[in-house]
């Protein structure tokens, strides 16, 4: 099925020149415009020339960053509507998705990224060669290549099926073009493909910039593995995030978990005290070979510009918004968060399972970690409080360290070794933990094999369970993040299948799965991943409820009718999942 919608890609036809030369978007909505981006004949030869396109395309991506987020939760079930939530957003969260005036529903700024990194990549010259014989622009044409990968991939998210465009749109004759449907499975492959060859490019290197460079590019292997992982090819999604992790720091290097977490004092019965570890991890925004955070879009700190992101005020009390947040945590998210059993693990080697009643914290320590709540005196009243520290900054967060861990646990389960998924979550992987826990169940050769080619060294993978009280440990599960010592917790076990139970392995990888995700929602709420994850188990199992139950239980088990009565949209139909715009992108 083709399209020809000549209003709909005039909007995006002089992107290119636009961003890349600063000078505003007046004649964004143009079809006459001819003009090029810093070159003669259309090519870009010359360092301005990559420099100055490359940040005209970071200047796009600022255009999509909030809604990248908003998208993802709002659509999901772990936050939920304030009091005096703006229509649009309330119309994200009831999936009233086919208003074309909702500020969030604007297809023109995803194809303002794409346009640009199409014209990108046709006309720099990859060629060009240094006096050493090296290629000079290659590095920026893999980035536009993979920012554009990216783009293509969230605005497939968003809208389920889009018009394919690979070349540069910059004249009333490109207009004129049939342009292909495509679906997110087409997607997939197609950037798989693109991307391969590319995948060992490092990033750019520019100086002067107000953020480090390396943490504006997106790693080509993570966005491999995120293309592999939503197009079912779980082997080589894992593959793609462990060579992501292996090889972030250099050869012979390491980028292990870490051991901070939220967590109450090991030898504190009372639980009157606890330390937080956790917030400072994710908010971070800062490089190095320890950190936390991998690729961040950075935006505006000028208040009146129109890209500056306003997700502070959307997920916390601020003046802005006078202190009505327009979202909250959900019940579904509260729920969740209380129904961990956090696993204390003393210095005399005692294992002792927390109490839901002993603490006004009960259950994982990471919601309370970046969520606070109480209240402010306000236009002489008092009134509620939130902060949700994740969406403090500027800069809107993509990829960071622990998603990539939880990626590769949701791959290598689905590849059939749900126990080395497990480990990832309950210990912390190494050599030695790979060798006694996954090896003994791999029952073929090949298996085996493909299990070791993952080489977590124990010489730079330090994991908690084997040395407790080591200093030198570096790695843990990721459920200890919040819930303790979850390695030592008898009550967050690898899942055994009932007896009589027809295929064990089936069931077991169904059940980590579910454990997986549960755990994506502990360590990534109101980061913006949530719906997606929700879709790829959903469309993975052929099972739609399963995305819809979740989302008709956001305000408790005992509240799903209601949900389900404010949700027009039937959500066992994937189409209603989501959005349209004139007829012209969606379902």
């Amino acid at each position: 099925m083709k399209t020809n919608k000549y209003a709909f890609l005039g909007l995006c036809m002089a992107a290119a020149s636009c961003a890349a030369t600063f000078t505003g978007c007046e004649d964004f909505f143009e079809q006459d415009s001819n003009q090029l981006v810093y070159a003669e004949g259309g090519h870009l030869n010359q360092p301005t020339d990559t420099v100055y396109s490359m940040m005209g395309i970071l200047q796009k991506m600022q255009a999509i960053a909030d809604r990248t987020v908003l998208l993802g939760e709002l659509r999901g079930d772990l936050v939920d509507l304030g009091v005096n939530t703006p229509a649009d957003l309330r119309n994200l969260s009831l999936f009233n998705l086919s208003d074309s005036s909702n500020i969030y529903n604007q297809p023109r700024d995803y194809y303002a990224v794409i346009n640009n990194c199409n014209y990108f990549i046709a006309n720099a010259d990859t060629a060009m060669r240094d006096n050493r014989n090296e290629m000079v622009f290659m590095r920026e044409f893999a980035a536009a290549k993979t920012f554009r990968a990216w783009t293509y991939l969230q605005l497939v998210l968003a809208y389920g099926r889009v018009p394919f465009v690979t070349e540069p749109v910059l004249s009333s004759a490109d207009l004129e073009r049939d342009y292909p449907w495509v679906e997110l499975s087409e997607i997939c492959d197609y950037f798989i493909n693109d991307l391969t060859p590319i995948a060992d490019e490092n990033i750019p290197l520019f100086t002067g910039l107000s953020t480090d460079n390396r943490l504006i590019f997106i790693p080509t292997k993570l966005l491999l593995g995120d293309l592999c992982l939503y197009a079912n090819r779980y082997q080589e999604a894992a593959s793609w995030y462990y060579r992501y992790i292996s090889e972030r720091n250099g050869e012979f290097s390491a980028y292990p978990v870490t051991t901070s977490a939220a967590a109450w004092g090991r030898n504190d019965d009372r639980y009157s005290s606890w330390s937080d570890g956790f917030s400072s991890l994710v908010t971070s925004e800062g490089y190095s070979n320890d950190g936390e955070l991998i690729t961040l879009i950075p935006c505006p700190t000028d208040i009146a510009d129109p890209n500056y992101s306003q997700l502070l005020n959307i997920f916390s009390s601020t003046h802005d918004n006078e202190y009505d947040a327009p979202v909250a945590p959900s019940e579904a998210l509260l729920e969740l968060s209380r129904k961990q059993t956090y696993c204390n693990y003393s210095t005399e080697h005692e294992v002792t399972l927390v109490p839901a009643d002993a603490t006004e914290y009960p259950g994982d320590l990471r919601l309370y970690s970046v969520y606070n709540e109480s209240s402010i005196n306000y236009d002489h009243a008092y009134k509620p409080y939130q902060a949700i520290s994740k969406n403090n900054s500027s800069n809107v967060h993509v990829y960071r360290r622990a998603m990539v861990y939880l990626r590769l646990a949701e791959a290598l389960n689905r590849a059939g070794y749900p126990r080395f998924a497990f480990a990832i979550l309950s210990t912390g992987v190494n050599d030695s933990i790979v060798r006694s826990d996954v090896l003994p169940y791999c029952h073929t050769a090949a298996d085996s094999a493909y299990a070791q080619g993952f080489s977590f060294p124990e010489s730079r993978y330090i994991v908690r369970r084997i040395t407790p009280n080591a200093s030198d440990v570096n790695t843990i599960g990721i459920h200890s993040r919040g819930s303790g010592w979850a390695e030592f917790n008898p009550e967050y076990a690898f899942p055994v299948a009932p007896e009589g139970t027809a295929d064990t392995l089936q069931w077991q990888i169904t059940r980590v799965e579910d454990l997986i995700i549960d755990e994506c929602a502990l360590e990534t709420a109101f980061e913006g991943h949530r719906f997606g994850d929700l879709m790829r188990v959903a469309m993975r199992r052929g099972d739609p409820s399963y995305l819809a139950d979740k989302i008709y239980a956001r305000r408790g088990a005992d509240a799903t009718g209601v949900m389900q009565g404010l949700i027009a949209r039937p959500l066992d139909d994937p189409h209603s999942w989501y959005m349209s715009w004139q007829g012209q992108i969606g379902y």
